[in-house]
């Protein structure tokens, strides 16, 4: 599942950092994708989802 759409679900609310978040995937900052969800309150299994999905995202650019 890409990061995109996971956050989509997970945040089903358009929020404006969602926004953020969408603007950061669709330019490639994963530094930035970062930052902005270390805002966010995940359980520990969506955290590891989210470090997972980020990593991959980081070795595929």
């Amino acid at each position: 599942m890409s990061l995109l759409r996971w956050l989509r679900r997970q945040l089903r609310q358009p929020i404006p950092a969602r926004e953020h978040l969408e603007a950061a995937v669709e330019n490639n900052d994963v530094g930035e994708a970062r930052r902005l969800l270390a805002r966010f309150e995940f359980s520990d299994a969506q955290r590891r989802n989210v470090e997972q999905l980020l990593d991959a995202w980081e070795k595929a650019l």
